[in-house]
């Protein structure tokens, strides 16, 4: 790896570069292509930017910042009007092609082998031969999601769905146009378009939708401006941040506490704005409430009974190596998983995965057994 021009296509002294290799930046000569992956955000470059080894860069796709009381953000945010997206559930990818090798990154940087095969089963070739430089950003979602399962989407497996476009070496993003343009030329999946709202009706036009998407089981939408000037932002259903809740609460000592209050302070303010009738409130508490005491009582009474506290989950696969790579990718992530052995399914091997979550294990096991909270 050249450090010295890979500072360069940063913007990077090469003294700095050399300063923050092993801290900062990490290398990795797996699986290929060889690459510097920026492990936090440091001198405007966003942590999951990568430098492959033939000097190319794909920027890590920028935070997207998140409305809490949403008319207000809107009228400050924007200035005439606004695009509507669905912000779907599953895990940031940006696919890319690297010297003959197509690879599909992570919010963080690494190479996912079951996301690349995925990325590669139904992104077409064709998009990389004429737009070399490209970089697809998007969900991969479904029910065979190793990192978020959920069976809302219509599919049996794990889909790719454009969400935005961008360019190696650059980091801005190139638009909502352009994304479903190039979605609809190639025959690429995409996120969902609402439409395009004035900034008078957005906040309740964007009410509505966010109801309807709530009962669906959606997580929320992406607001972003026409032009492309100001940055997007996000806003979620109650059902997905008491969802989130329901999950994380199942794994408690595995979380942050900040995953935890974040999610309960969106509520409150969203009940505000909202203006929630007091059957709707009482509905909504019993839905927060529900969601966070009802996998804890579950994952004690599982401890209680002397049974792991595990997250089970499925992927399928065409190839059974992608199965092995994906395996080696958890280690290497510091995830510790149990892989069954694989099973002929339709479209390839079925593979079931425990991953132990080992703090939730140690932690109700000794409150359980009287240590002292």
């Amino acid at each position: 790896m050249n450090l010295r021009a890979a500072a360069d296509g940063l913007g990077l002294s090469p003294e700095r570069m050399e300063r923050m290799l092993g801290r900062v930046v990490r290398s990795s000569d797996w699986p290929l292509p060889r690459l510097l992956r920026f492990d936090k955000a440091v001198s405007g470059i966003e942590a999951g930017t990568v430098v492959f080894d033939n000097n190319e860069i794909v920027y890590g796709y920028p935070k997207i910042r998140r409305a809490m009381m949403l008319l207000p953000a809107i009228k400050r945010h924007f200035s005439d009007w606004v695009i509507v997206e669905e912000k779907m559930n599953g895990h940031n990818v940006r696919v890319a092609k690297v010297g003959k090798s197509v690879v599909a990154l992570t919010r963080g940087g690494f190479i996912c082998p079951y996301s690349t095969e995925v990325a590669r089963d139904q992104i077409p070739t064709e998009i990389f031969r004429d737009h070399p430089d490209l970089v697809l950003c998007g969900e991969m979602v479904g029910p065979k999601n190793p990192y978020v399962p959920k069976e809302v989407y219509p599919t049996e497996s794990m889909d790719f769905y454009l969400f935005d476009v961008s360019r190696k070496g650059k980091r801005e993003m190139e638009g909502s146009s352009m994304t479903h343009a190039t979605a609809e030329e190639y025959g690429i999946r995409s996120v969902r378009l609402f439409g395009e709202f004035g900034i008078d009706e957005a906040a309740e036009k964007i009410k509505e939708i966010i109801k309807d998407l709530g009962v669906r089981g959606r997580e929320g939408v992406v607001i972003k401006d026409p032009a492309n000037i100001a940055g997007p932002i996000k806003y979620t259903s109650s059902e997905s941040n008491c969802r989130d809740l329901e999950f994380a609460f199942r794994y408690y000592s595995d979380y942050g506490q900040d995953f935890f209050f974040s999610r309960v302070v969106r509520e409150g303010f969203q009940a505000a704005e909202w203006s929630d009738s007091e059957e709707e409130f009482i509905e909504r508490c019993l839905r927060l409430g529900k969601s966070m005491l009802g996998p804890m009582r579950e994952t004690v009474e599982t401890k209680i009974e002397g049974r792991p506290i595990v997250q089970e989950v499925e992927i399928v696969v065409k190839d059974l190596q992608t199965a092995t790579d994906f395996e080696e990718h958890l280690r290497r992530m510091g995830v510790r998983a149990i892989f069954d052995p694989p099973r002929t399914s339709p479209g390839g091997y079925l593979v079931k995965i425990k991953r132990l979550v080992m703090s939730t294990n140690d932690k109700t096991e000794s409150v359980i057994g009287g240590q002292l909270w």
